[in-house]
């Protein structure tokens, strides 16, 4: 079952980058970005607008598209396609909600050992600027056993 999803990333003009520590549901004790699934009859950019705000009580004004990343998840028969965007103009202050307590972090002390195994090799290119594409294979949700990443 392949499932579309959409990821991203707020950045205030200090520089920071916002993450969101997911409270219940998938990933659940684990740092992340703010998005979710794409919706029928929703496009991918207003879904991640609707998470967005859902999750923070933030309007993005403007979502930049970053990359697109395929998780397959081999003890669930579970394919997911995400979407990364960066989030530079918003409004409204990040609110703590019932799936996700938000934090600033400035981006050279990312909380990289409680995210998602794959967010250190893609983080990278992230935070440099640049646009990415890739896979990953897990056995489970905490092991990879391959990947490929690229720069697109």
């Amino acid at each position: 079952m392949k499932k579309i999803l959409t990821l991203c990333f707020v950045h205030d003009t200090d520089g920071r980058i916002l993450l969101g520590l997911k409270k219940r549901g998938f990933g659940a004790g684990r740092w992340t970005g703010f998005g979710g699934k794409v919706e029928a009859g929703e496009t991918i950019e207003d879904a991640t607008r609707r998470e967005l705000s859902e999750e923070t009580g933030i309007t993005a004004h403007e979502i930049v598209p970053r990359g697109i990343l395929h998780f397959v998840y081999r003890h669930t028969d579970t394919t997911m396609e995400v979407h990364y965007f960066s989030v530079y103009a918003y409004e409204g202050e990040p609110q703590e909600t019932e799936e996700v307590k938000p934090q600033w972090f400035a981006p050279d002390a990312l909380p990289l050992e409680q995210m998602w195994p794959d967010d250190k090799y893609w983080m990278p290119l992230y935070l440099a600027g640049k646009s990415f594409e890739g896979e990953f294979i897990f056995s489970d949700y905490d092991t990879i056993v391959e990947h490929s990443l690229r720069e697109v």
